[in-house]
């Protein structure tokens, strides 16, 4: 009885994995020649975890925001992060209905099943904190009620590098929200030749049809749960965490949340990649997105390199500590 019911289990786990192969390709042609990305951000949303995508503007971050939404059959609510953007125009209001003689609350674009916060480093922190309880505890308080978001929910953040004009750095609570901080980046002479043939008719981004739907995405969550992490993994996770919290090059390490975050990423990644078990090599992939931004150096850099000096400073951590066998 247990071994069927063990075959059936693992039959169906891997039917849910097969449904997502479509929409990485899918995604792979929205965004060209950034698979490796793509399936981080998968990663990340098959996880339960937000993104936040930092990099100079016009690189398709928010082309990807968008097509992930479309492809796993998701609300979406895009939120263009302005200066003078308020945390009402985010959460919503309570307005005061003469026909009823009461108050009612009109949900703000937060409430969908993916957000795009676009440029969210563009706006106060009084803004950005108003996303802390929503992205931490899927909820929103206003006027002393609750209100809980729907499900999934995940925010997918673009942010300018922090150099750029109008910006505001985001805090660390805010960062520490985020389970991965990735970077596009140019891409390649070939694909962007490629892009550009490609870019006189929009007939290659007119399809935007769900391939799944949020049913099989929290079904996802379920099977990422399940994925194993011998102990030795788990050590191989810690003791990297450890060296960011005990080395001189770190003032501030990474947080319990990070090394939950990471162990998280880390089973999603597996699930995607047809495992049923966590490896090493997915802990030191994902070491960088997910623990990079949660950190901070003990010695001044520039905010103009600090997002590479924090890369370089985890990458070292990953150098000195052994990959168990």
């Amino acid at each position: 009885m247990n071994l069927a019911g063990n075959a059936k289990q693992s039959t169906e786990s891997t039917l849910g994995r097969a449904a997502f192969r479509p929409v990485l390709k899918a995604l792979s042609s929205a965004v060209q020649g950034k698979s490796d990305i793509i399936f981080d951000v998968l990663t990340s949303i098959l996880a339960g975890g937000h993104v936040l995508l930092e990099d100079v503007p016009g690189v398709g971050k928010t082309t990807l925001a968008q097509s992930v939404a479309h492809r796993l059959g998701l609300t979406f609510s895009r939120i263009q992060f302005t200066n003078d953007l308020l945390p009402s125009d985010i959460i919503g209001v309570q307005i005061y209905r003469r026909s009823d003689e009461q108050f009612s609350f009109v949900q703000g674009p937060i409430f969908a099943q993916l957000v795009l916060a676009d440029e969210i480093n563009r706006t106060t922190p009084k803004t950005q904190s108003s996303l802390l309880e929503a992205m931490n505890e899927r909820r929103v308080s206003v006027q002393r009620e609750t209100h809980v978001l729907p499900t999934p929910f995940i925010v997918i953040a673009t942010q300018n590098p922090t150099d750029f004009q109008g910006t505001y750095p985001l805090p660390e609570s805010q960062l520490d929200r985020f389970m991965m901080r990735l970077r596009l980046g140019y891409p390649d002479p070939q694909t962007e030749r490629n892009i550009l043939k490609s870019r006189g008719k929009r007939s290659d981004t007119a399809d935007h049809s769900p391939l799944v739907d949020p049913e099989t995405v929290l079904a996802a969550f379920d099977e990422v749960d399940a994925i194993r992490i011998e102990e030795t993994v788990q050590d191989y996770l810690l003791r990297i965490v450890e060296a960011t919290r005990h080395s001189p090059q770190f003032a501030l390490g990474v947080s319990t949340r990070g090394a939950l975050e990471c162990q998280r990423a880390a089973q999603a990644r597996a699930y995607l990649s047809g495992r049923d078990y966590v490896l090493p090599d997915d802990i030191k992939h994902l070491a960088v997105p997910v623990f990079a931004h949660r950190i901070q150096l003990a010695r001044t850099v520039s905010l103009r390199g600090a997002s590479s000096e924090q890369e370089n400073a985890i990458l070292d951590v990953l150098e000195s500590i052994s990959v168990p066998v």
